[in-house]
């Protein structure tokens, strides 16, 4: 899918503004104080004392005043809309994505704006609580990023977080960090993402073992074997993904905490799951992620 942005979004903060307005509020403006139809924009006034900024709409109900930001990500961010979407757009067409050091030197902005902003970008990119079941044939692999020192499939190694991925074939991923790579926990992710009716594809770790009496299939390759597919049979998918990570960690970013990485996974699983459209449709999409959503970094 293909679309055509305004480039003066970018550029231009009444633009920006506009057209942010124009994707949360297609219709109408909603009050996110009442949330009820029924509000108008106050038009600023030179003479006027205490004059309005533009962009404030005033709820014709609860009678507050609001902006487009309000409820959003942007919400009391002292960075222009037009940078912000200039972030998210760097980010968004980034395949391995971008340092918080990258988008400070671009958008000429401090680092540590930089870096909260980058974070509540991925916050918007993260996945619906709601979304559908991944569902026909499921790849289902693990991984392990951070650490320096090397182990037998990751396993050992010092300061290594372990990853889950779950790539329907030709479809979604859904990744995780998880504690420890245990039937108990992958049992529960995969029971939680995936339908019954299902086939799953994995390695031969014993993790796995006993898939197919909860789900429609359960087929392995053996990695310890050299053996990476059998006709229909692997994983690859998952590999794939974990790859687009591992490159954009270990090139990109360097280096992921504990405590943010569920963040980074969001960012690399929303590129992944809008792979199919273009770069400013999938801006498109992370903008509309980030209404009704507000995060704050302590």
């Amino acid at each position: 899918m293909k679309t055509t942005l305004n480039k003066d979004i970018f550029l231009n903060e009444d633009t920006a503004r506009e057209y942010l307005e124009k994707l949360r509020w297609p219709n109408s403006a909603v009050c996110p104080h009442c949330k009820r139809i029924g509000a108008y924009k106050l038009q600023p006034k030179t003479d006027s004392k205490r004059p309005v900024r533009n962009g404030v709409w005033k709820c014709k109900f609860c009678r507050k005043q609001f902006t487009v930001t309000v409820g959003t990500i942007f919400e009391d961010s002292h960075i222009p809309i037009h940078q912000w979407l200039s972030a998210i757009q760097f980010l968004c067409s980034s395949k391995k994505g971008m340092s918080a050091h990258q988008l400070h030197r671009m958008l000429h902005i401090t680092y540590k704006s930089a870096w909260f902003m980058a974070h509540r970008i991925r916050y918007a990119m993260g996945q619906p609580p709601l979304a559908e079941k991944l569902q026909g044939i499921v790849e289902v692999d693990e991984t392990y990023v951070g650490g320096k020192a090397h182990g037998k499939r990751g396993r050992g190694a010092e300061n290594k977080i372990p990853v889950v991925a779950l790539v329907q074939r030709g479809g979604e991923v859904r990744s995780f960090k998880t504690e420890q790579v245990t039937t108990k926990n992958l049992r529960a992710m995969i029971r939680k993402h995936v339908t019954k009716d299902s086939t799953i594809m994995t390695d031969e770790l014993k993790v796995y073992d006993g898939l197919d009496k909860e789900f429609a299939g359960h087929q392995t390759v053996s990695h310890g074997t050299r053996e990476y597919a059998r006709g229909n049979v692997h994983v690859n998918s998952a590999e794939g993904y974990f790859s687009l990570l591992k490159r954009g960690i270990v090139g990109t970013y360097h280096h992921i905490s504990k405590q943010h990485l569920a963040q980074y996974l969001s960012e690399f699983n929303f590129r992944y799951n809008s792979r199919k459209v273009d770069d400013e449709f999938r801006m498109t999409l992370a903008v509309e992620g980030a209404k009704d959503k507000r995060l704050v970094l302590k």
